[in-house]
């Protein structure tokens, strides 16, 4: 009998620290169990912040992407991902900003083309999950939503031999595709554990637009919830690996001993868009059904 192919779990992220921020306990949780783990990153997030008080925000400006880089594998050794791809587009700024309309970022990418990029990374890891944001990229970030598109359209032609041949490259349909998200119970527990911690708080997510209605997904449209508490001491330290992007009194490091923080940030959690295999109507694994 032939031996099926080793459990392969790819993620499609806009930015280094995406990774690490909204999926990095799955990536821990699957890296442990000897499933293979392939992060593709579209950009190196050259239109990022500078937080890092190590650098001086005029020096490090030009070279922010060259830096990313080396923050986002210092991620992926504490994520234990055991490859990191680079689509090779540029980060194209937040909506609005000049960055969109630059020629090589991700936003002007064409996106059959992008798709041909992500669809030879596919054949060659072969995964069975690929994961990447929903259709609004989360809060509204144009190469956030890039991603969705270019990977719902990996995911439809991966498998078709007529799409983007390479030599040694073999078409592969990947079975299963994911979208990330946050309940809208769990954004609203984090958010009055924010503002219990933090007087100041309240008032810094009315400033920052903070609309939990419109950021998060309704919890009954949420199929696949990976619980991650083991993993968040180490999450937390491949966040901090982006020194650039999460200033020392980020929300994201806060001490985790607390039972309530830990609680809220226990879960990642998902929608199952697509599955060419029969999975149950509520999951606690990305591979349910592929076992």
């Amino acid at each position: 009998m032939q031996d099926r192919p080793r459990l392969c779990l790819m993620m499609v992220h806009a930015h280094p620290d995406d990774e690490s921020i909204g999926t990095g306990g799955t990536f821990l949780r699957y890296a442990e169990q000897g499933v293979r783990t392939v992060l593709v990153c579209a950009t190196a997030g050259e239109e990022g912040e500078i937080h890092d008080p190590d650098l001086d925000p005029i020096e490090a400006r030009p070279r922010l992407g060259e830096i990313r880089r080396g923050e986002l594998a210092c991620a992926a050794r504490v994520l234990g991902i055991h490859a990191v791809e680079l689509l090779g587009y540029r980060d194209s700024g937040m909506a609005g900003t000049p960055a969109n309309q630059h020629p090589a970022s991700f936003h002007q990418a064409d996106p059959t083309e992008a798709a041909a990029r992500l669809v030879r990374l596919i054949r060659r890891y072969r995964p069975q999950v690929l994961v990447s944001y929903n259709a609004r990229g989360f809060y509204g970030h144009p190469d956030h939503i890039k991603a969705y598109e270019v990977t719902r359209l990996a995911f439809e032609r991966a498998g078709d031999p007529s799409f983007a041949p390479a030599a040694h490259l073999a078409p592969w349909q990947p079975l299963k595709r994911y979208e990330t998200a946050v309940a809208h119970s769990t954004m609203m527990r984090w958010r009055e554990i924010e503002r219990q911690l933090d007087p100041g708080a309240a008032a810094r997510q009315q400033e920052t637009g903070f609309d939990p209605d419109r950021l998060a997904t309704p919890d009954e449209q949420i199929t696949t919830r990976i619980d991650i508490r083991p993993y968040l001491t180490r999450r937390q330290e491949a966040i901090r690996c982006h020194r650039t992007q999460i200033p020392p009194d980020s929300p994201f490091l806060r001490p985790i001993s607390d039972e309530a923080v830990a609680a809220a940030l226990g879960t990642e959690e998902y929608v199952l868009a697509r599955s060419l295999v029969r999975t149950p109507p509520v999951e606690d694994d990305l591979f349910a059904g592929l076992r």
